[in-house]
């Protein structure tokens, strides 16, 4: 039987180049495709990831074979967690036949919270990056969450007779860590270290509770990347972190931005 005519093809990609040129990273960028993530009580979270994928290309190769990223990634048909993710990986470098490469994962992630007075429950979203890198050093794995949150100034409520401005704010923990932490600690380590979270759903009552809260509560920008590196330092599973805060302000036409990094 005949081979289909496309398999007869010539394959330019493995020509030999010869203008010694190692290219870093080469790849598939922004493929928008479904997957599961396995929550830390072990259930499957649908969601939709936007994936970047590649990997280094030797000097003598001229080019890479790109439909290969799309089937390694649509052959997974496990919950994505730590190990799933490093297998993964290892996948596209034997299916690539590369020594180096990279997965990036970007997607929506929705945990299911209950209003803290009323108890009403809610669904509320959070942005999530899940990176795997194989490199000359090494496999090395980088987790980043970005909660929303609120903050409450602390100098307005000290100048202020009455009130005192707050804005929403977005906060951003990115680790590498020994041992694996769950998307939903990370978030609620962002947003126990805010003047007070934020939900999906509010009555009444809640509403009362969270604007008090806030204002017993006051935190600069300053103070939640602060905070937050302290209890990151404290965590032996955290091998390095960047924690981020942005301030939405709601009296200034800007926002207001801090960052810690630590590699411990």
């Amino acid at each position: 039987m005949n081979a289909p005519e496309q398999w007869r093809l010539p394959d330019v990609q493995a020509i030999a180049d010869r203008r010694n040129v190692y290219i870093n990273r080469v790849g598939v960028k922004a493929l928008v495709h479904p997957l599961r993530i396995a929550a830390a009580g072990g259930e499957a979270v649908p969601t939709v990831a936007t994936v970047d994928m590649t990997v280094g290309l030797p000097p003598e190769v001229k080019g890479t074979h790109m439909s290969r990223f799309v089937e390694v990634l649509q052959q997974c048909d496990e919950a994505i967690n730590p190990p799933a993710f490093a297998r993964l990986l290892e996948r596209m470098l034997q299916r690539l036949d590369a020594e180096s490469g990279m997965i990036e994962m970007r997607f929506p992630y929705f945990i299911r919270k209950r209003a803290p007075v009323s108890g009403v429950e809610s669904l509320l979203d959070y942005r999530v990056m899940l990176r795997g890198e194989q490199t000359p050093a090494g496999p090395a794995f980088t987790t980043r969450v970005s909660a929303p949150a609120t903050s409450l100034c602390p100098c307005s409520k000290e100048i202020s007779e009455y009130g005192a401005h707050n804005q929403r704010s977005e906060i951003s923990i990115t680790v590498q860590c020994a041992e694996p932490l769950a998307i939903e600690e990370l978030a609620g380590l962002a947003e126990q270290e805010a003047s007070c979270e934020v939900y999906g759903l509010l009555k009444r009552p809640d509403e009362k509770y969270v604007t008090e809260r806030a204002y017993d509560n006051p935190k600069f920008v300053e103070d939640l990347v602060r905070d937050i590196a302290l209890r990151l330092d404290a965590d032996p599973r955290v091998l390095a972190y960047t924690v981020e805060a942005e301030n939405f302000e709601s009296i200034h036409n800007h926002s207001a931005y801090a960052l810690v990094e630590r590699v411990k």
